[in-house]
């Protein structure tokens, strides 16, 4: 059996630059939550009245409630004005009192409203913002109604984007099989639209502008990893491995040649029904794109 260790090795093997890039990941994590955190914060400084707003208002009430209060930097625009009006309806269903599906539920809203402020910020009249926009919203209106349930965990990828970095999207799928969004849900989120975005943004411009979304995808989740294995055993831990190393199997494939987005149907595979003992046979690798620098 292929180990995961062996997995990232292999990797590493298909993008012979990627070394390079860890080293100065590694190196620039103080530099990399700066970034998230400014980030976060831009946001954060539009949520400060969601408290005064009747919860039982509707999405388009408290946007409006919040525009009369001038709550708002001069410089957003109508677009951006109303995804900072969702962004702050996000935050209770961020809170530790929270069930860890609304706040996986609820991060992974600000992640697609995020990319949508980016797009709506470059004057991008783009379907990838617009569908980003519109998956934030939707999950922001099943949130209040209190039906989350009905949303699926695993997304399919848009056709704006594609499978690419089939390793870090086996990993995030094994980690959600094995429930670790009640370990690292914000993580997990994050990761995954990370991931879409990374890919879309390497359809239309190259690695140089894809890179550093995925770092930050592959920095997500490895702190996720790191939070489930050391909130389980040593047996749970090998099924993760094995977990992962099984949905690359599917998802290597599915890697396109041609770096063109055209979307992918996500297959579907039940941790329970892996079998550790098989031998693990690796596909030839697809993947044309570099993730470093020059």
């Amino acid at each position: 059996m292929l180990s995961l260790t062996r997995l990232l090795t292999t990797a590493n093997r298909l993008h012979p630059t990627t070394i390079v890039v860890s080293a100065i990941l590694f190196s620039a994590v103080p530099y990399a939550q700066a970034a998230i955190d400014v980030d976060e914060n831009r946001y954060t400084l539009t949520t400060a009245s969601s408290t005064m707003i009747n919860s039982n208002d509707s999405i388009d009430n408290k946007c409006q409630n919040l525009v009369a209060q001038k709550r708002y930097i001069k410089y957003q625009s109508a677009h951006a004005r109303t995804i900072s009006c969702m962004l702050a309806q996000l935050t209770p269903y961020q809170q530790k009192d929270k069930t860890s599906q609304q706040q996986y539920f609820a991060y992974k809203a600000q992640a697609w409203l995020n990319y949508a402020y980016h797009k709506d910020s470059i004057n991008s009249q783009s379907k990838a913002g617009k569908d980003a926009y519109e998956q934030g919203k939707t999950i922001l209106t099943t949130l209040k109604e209190g039906t989350e349930q009905n949303l699926r965990i695993t997304t399919d990828i848009p056709k704006t984007s594609a499978l690419m970095r089939p390793d870090l999207w086996a990993l995030l799928h094994a980690l959600k099989d094995s429930g670790a969004i009640a370990n690292a849900p914000r993580e997990l989120a994050f990761s995954e639209v990370s991931l879409i975005w990374a890919a879309a943004d390497h359809c239309a411009r190259g690695w140089r502008e894809s890179s550093s979304h995925f770092r930050m995808a592959d920095r997500w989740l490895e702190q996720a990893r790191e939070a489930y294995v050391n909130a389980h055993d040593s047996q749970s831990n090998v099924a993760l491995e094995d977990a992962t190393v099984d949905y690359y199997t599917q998802y290597a494939p599915l890697d396109p040649s041609d770096d063109i987005c055209r979307g992918q149907i996500l297959p579907l595979a039940s941790a329970n029904n892996m079998s550790s003992s098989r031998p693990i046979n690796m596909p030839t690798p697809t993947a044309t794109y570099s993730l470093s620098f020059e």
